[in-house]
């Protein structure tokens, strides 16, 4: 947790790729590439020269036959010189956020003038493995791993899946199955008039994907679904415990994307006249106490709060992840919030948009910032994590 600081952190930079769905648009395209594509925008449409860039730090969880230290690729796949230092970062979903908290400890410390920092994954291409193979196998089949199940979607403690330990640990009767469908549907239908108004549009820096014929242009998030209710989404059986409530509908996808920030000192952006998104302010990480996910978001936005000096009240953009509907819910909650309150996930969240790992954290950050530069006021950004851990970043216009 951290308190007021006198080194003025400030957004000057932030873009993202559209978010693909799995072995959807953005299905052949590297974690590494959709990096280099969102911090080249993050630079590009602020007009900073990547040769100012003293370090990057990217999150990436699915790290798996994508090459040496996937931040550096991307740094170099952005333009961005061989001086800079380059970090990748592994706190599951938690990861572009912990890109942005260690970008910011940074520049505090003095030890960068501007960073970069984001968060990137194909949970398309994460392979899939074979244990044991080095040492051989004297009898009987061998097993393949699904990277992208057992390092990303599996509780390292329990060892089942996140959404079968999350299911496990709601109260029906506080977080009802009709409540959590009814915030996966607001996610769908707030996501598509943000679509349709052009508002994700202004974040968003298409990819181009080869095909025959000449490249195709990504430019829209793939799984929002304009046309989800309530009603559709109570038809889904669920995915877990045939008596459980999360469901296909009420949970986030499997997808691809990344996210980028360029983050410097007030100081640095007033010498080098770089427009300002958003001031950074206090941040929080916590963990326990145990390895449930539901109020982790909460912990971590309540602690972030008080370091700040700020209430609920004062903020104007609520950004929790939805890696589950009924995390949302839950930590609504404890928030003193109701989870259809339309300061919360404004423009929909994770259940339509995707839930690309690493990239999540940055991406809330990405959209905060340029909501504040749009119309002011302050912003909290808090998620989750694999093993009981949250974490949580304040912004001010």
């Amino acid at each position: 947790m951290t308190r007021r600081d006198p080194v003025d952190v400030v957004v000057v930079g932030a873009a993202r790729t559209p978010q693909g769905r799995l072995r959807g648009q953005l299905g052949a395209v590297p974690a590494t590439q959709l990096g280099g594509i969102a911090v080249e925008g993050a630079l590009g449409r602020s007009g900073i020269d990547p040769a100012s860039v003293d370090a990057v730090v990217m999150g990436h969880v699915l790290q798996a036959g994508a090459g040496q230290n996937p931040a550096r690729q991307a740094a170099r796949r952005a333009g961005i010189g061989w001086r800079a230092h380059a970090v990748t970062v592994n706190t599951v979903c938690l990861s572009g956020l912990s890109a942005v908290i260690e970008a910011t400890r940074r520049l505090r410390l003095g030890e960068a003038s501007v960073v970069v920092a984001g968060g990137m994954e194909s949970m398309t291409l994460a392979p899939h493995l074979l244990a044991g193979s080095r040492s051989g196998f004297a009898y009987g089949d061998a097993v393949l791993l699904d990277h992208a199940g057992r390092d990303g979607l599996t509780d390292a403690f329990d060892a089942v899946a996140m959404g079968e330990l999350t299911d496990r640990s709601t109260s029906r009767g506080t977080f009802p199955r009709a409540l959590q469908d009814a915030v996966a549907a607001r996610s769908h239908q707030r996501a598509a008039r943000a679509q349709h108004d052009g508002v994700l549009a202004r974040e968003i820096v298409p990819v181009p994907v080869p095909r025959r014929g000449g490249p195709l242009e990504v430019a829209q998030d793939e799984g929002v679904r304009p046309d989800a209710t309530v009603e559709t989404l109570a038809a889904l059986r669920p995915a877990f415990d045939p008596d459980g409530a999360i469901t296909a509908g009420n949970a986030s996808p499997l997808s691809d994307g990344a996210a980028a920030t360029v983050l410097t000192t007030r100081e640095r952006a007033e010498h080098e006249g770089w427009s300002v998104l958003a001031t950074v302010k206090a941040h929080a990480e916590v963990a326990g106490p145990d390895n449930t996910l539901l109020l982790q978001p909460a912990r971590a936005a309540q602690a972030a709060l008080a370091a700040e000096g700020w209430h609920v009240d004062d903020l104007s953009t609520i950004e929790l992840n939805e890696a589950f509907a009924v995390v949302v819910a839950a930590s609504a909650d404890a928030l003193g919030l109701d989870p259809l309150d339309p300061r919360l996930n404004a423009d929909g969240g994770g259940i339509a948009l995707g839930h690309p790992l690493a990239a999540s954290g940055a991406r809330l950050v990405v959209h905060a910032a340029h909501t504040l530069a749009r119309s002011g006021g302050r912003a909290v950004v808090a998620l989750c994590g694999g093993g009981g851990q949250g974490s949580a970043l304040l912004l001010e216009a």
